[in-house]
């Protein structure tokens, strides 16, 4: 898969903007980079669009920025001429979608019928934009329609918000969620630019979920760890469930059989999506232990991060 498309799946959110005066294009930028979530469809919707495109890729180079609402070659060309990386359009425009490929450009054209997935194969795209998502059926229709088509994902767009983008994303073939609810542009247009920062970290923490599982805690022996699971037994009436390299009491403590990653033992971070959350983590500096890897059925299931916690290695785990 194109680095661009692989990108936008780790990042899982793309903020579709409309933005009506160039000169707000940088404080948006640097709200959604805030936000930490490095990336904006600006839509050639408005006459801003060309202008802001190049303003944001020339001075904000680790925004990634697309175009969409790219309805005419033309309008690719000027979009692309102006720093965009990828392009979006709301239907499935064969002539654009043909210029794109013929130039390398990467493009996800809008589908929403069977029919349009099947030029998206001829095509061989592996990217589709799926709009409207909500008026066209939703994520019902969604995973009715993709079900025969395993080889291609898909980047829901339209009605998507807060409230629903996880159910979207849960979906194996849903690639990233396009959405505006926290770059609305009448918010843009009044400078409420701190709002955009709050609403875009709001989405990336609720994209991944990051919540504590269990703390583990490391004993010299098995013998060691019975007796201490045992004890919180005896006064918290807590269930006592043995593994093969430690023992469980309750769901919330456990105690390893020998000496593992930290010094005390390990605090275990469950996330809706691991490898969204080593993307992200690995953006903010955050280093992973790779040798560390657990799979279950081909699909990354736990890993450790380079850094400890007052003695504690930190365990991230598939929710």
């Amino acid at each position: 898969m194109n680095e661009i498309l692989k990108k936008i799946g780790k990042l899982g959110i793309v903020p579709v903007v409309k933005i009506e005066n160039s000169k707000d294009a940088i404080p948006l930028g640097k709200a959604l980079l805030e936000g930490e979530l490095p990336i904006a469809e600006i839509t050639f919707r408005t006459a801003a669009a060309e202008d802001s495109i190049k303003v944001l890729t020339d001075q904000l180079p680790e925004l990634l920025v697309g175009a969409g609402t790219v309805l005419t070659i033309e309008q690719a060309k000027k979009a692309v001429a102006a720093g965009a990386r990828f392009i979006v359009s709301p239907g499935f425009n064969s002539k654009i979608v043909d210029y794109c490929l013929q130039n390398n450009i990467v493009v996800t054209p809008g589908v929403n019928n069977p029919t349009q997935i099947e030029m998206a194969l001829e095509k061989d795209l592996e990217i589709v934009k799926f709009f409207p998502a909500e008026a066209s059926g939703g994520l019902a229709l969604l995973k009715a329609m993709s079900a025969p088509y395993s080889m291609i994902k898909f980047i829901p767009t339209g009605g998507i918000n807060q409230n629903n983008f996880l159910s979207y994303l849960a979906h194996k073939q849903v690639h990233a969620c396009g959405g505006s609810w926290m770059v609305k542009s009448d918010l843009i247009s009044s400078g409420h630019f701190k709002e955009i920062t709050a609403m875009s970290r709001e989405a990336v923490a609720t994209l991944l979920g990051f919540q504590i599982a269990h703390l583990g805690i490391n004993e010299e022996n098995k013998e060691d760890a019975f007796n201490s699971a045992t004890l919180l037994s005896q006064i918290f009436n807590f269930t006592v469930k043995e593994g093969n390299s430690s023992i469980f009491a309750g769901s919330g403590v456990e105690i390893m059989k020998s000496k593992c990653l930290g010094e005390h033992g390990h605090i275990a971070i469950a996330t809706n999506d691991i490898q969204r959350a080593i993307a992200y983590l690995e953006r903010r500096g955050v280093s992973i232990l790779s040798e560390t890897a657990k799979e279950s059925e081909g699909k990354l299931k736990s890993i450790y991060l380079e850094k400890e916690v007052s003695g504690f290695a930190i365990h991230l785990m598939q929710r």
